[in-house]
């Protein structure tokens, strides 16, 4: 949720001019400064990825391309064979009878019977070079088109390493994302308890529900422990049931990644508006280098999952428009997420996201979130 970032500024800037608090502020800029570089450079390894990968199907595609059209011409080669030997042996049959060719000319009874003889030999003699013309045509188009062939699985090979390269890029800057909000989220630790713990008293006082900043009801929940929860997760030394669980994303190739979260996600929405679209969900996460449950989790707690929207397609409470589908929405909250929020839920994000109840709703999102 964007919320009036450019008061913020001004705020900050305010503060620093009557209480002098300037230069204790440098070292959050420098944090700033470094969250900002490390989201720009996830951002390029998954351009660089997606566009070493696109490279790499438009190479392939040529190979497949090129390799259907020598074997189309292989197995026409039998056949043109066949036909230039027969009009080779035509061919020499015509020499061989020159004094029959010479007396059926000589025994026209005029001049078009003449021409007409002639024409007649020379489609003969046509048809037999055309026969060995093909042949040595398709011989040359295979040639040229196993030549081509050679330089393509050259290219390919090349495409490959590169997009190797650049999925292993992709997958470095995510764990370092990673492992900066872990860092981030123990420096946090002792705010995010009393979170969870006033949302646990909460509930056992009887209070259900509280309000999101844009307005909408939401369901007050506290977290499990993260470490009983997800069995083939990777566990984390310091997971705790007030802090994200950053060790259960494994971040690996992209087709992996998607694969695996899709079904998880999709699972979670099941029944919901916005039940299919866990694929979506989960390339944009990896495409932003954000954690996948994050989003979904937040769906859920501002819009039971898509169910009470207050603008089209909005089931995050987030900004003031709506979108024309699910898959343009999600994309675009989850970029939002990214550049605006960062990697996972966390203390600071939820006093920026929801700061009227900022609590409640860090212990809800969390709570979502260990649950996918």
């Amino acid at each position: 949720m964007t919320r009036r970032p450019m008061r913020l500024a001004a705020t900050v800037l305010v503060a620093g001019l009557l209480f002098g608090v300037g230069a204790n502020a440098l070292p959050t800029t420098a944090q700033a400064d470094e969250a900002s570089d490390l989201q720009a450079k996830v951002e390029q390894t998954s351009k660089d990825y997606n566009a070493a990968t696109k490279h790499l199907e438009d190479v392939q595609a040529d190979i497949d391309a090129n390799q259907q059209k020598l074997d189309d011409l292989n197995a026409q080669m039998p056949e043109l064979k066949r036909e230039a030997a027969s009009s080779i042996n035509s061919s020499y049959k015509l020499s061989q009878s020159s004094n029959g060719l010479i007396d059926m000319l000589l025994s026209a009874e005029n001049f078009n019977d003449l021409i007409s003889a002639m024409n007649y030999l020379d489609i003969i003699a046509g048809k037999n070079y055309q026969a060995i013309d093909r042949l040595v045509e398709a011989r040359e188009q295979a040639q040229e088109a196993q030549d081509k062939l050679t330089a393509q699985k050259t290219e390919a090979k090349a495409a490959q390493a590169k997009a190797e390269d650049a999925m292993n890029d992709a997958i470095a800057a995510r764990k370092e994302a990673q492992q900066r909000a872990a860092k981030e989220l123990a420096a946090q630790r002792a705010e995010a308890q009393k979170a969870v713990d006033n949302a646990e008293k909460a509930e056992k006082d009887g209070q259900t529900t509280f309000k999101t900043e844009s307005g909408n009801t939401a369901t007050i929940a506290t977290p499990e422990d993260p470490q009983k929860s997800n069995d083939n997760a990777q566990k984390q030394d310091n997971a705790t049931p007030s802090t994200p669980n950053t060790g259960a994303v494994t971040w690996s190739a992209r087709d992996e990644f998607v694969k695996k979260w899709s079904g998880r996600i999709d699972a979670y929405l099941a029944g919901s508006p916005m039940a299919g679209h866990g694929k979506t969900f989960a390339e944009a996460a990896y495409d932003n280098g954000v954690d996948p449950r994050f989003s979904p989790a937040i769906a859920n707690v501002e819009s039971s999952k898509g169910l009470y929207c207050f603008k089209p397609h909005n089931a995050w409470g987030w900004g003031s428009s709506g979108w024309g589908d699910w898959d343009s929405a999600i994309r675009d909250h989850v970029a939002g997420l990214a550049s605006g929020y960062g990697y996972t839920v966390s203390v600071s994000v939820a006093k920026k996201y929801c700061p009227p109840n900022w609590q409640f709703w860090y212990s809800a999102v969390l709570s979502n979130m260990n649950s996918i």
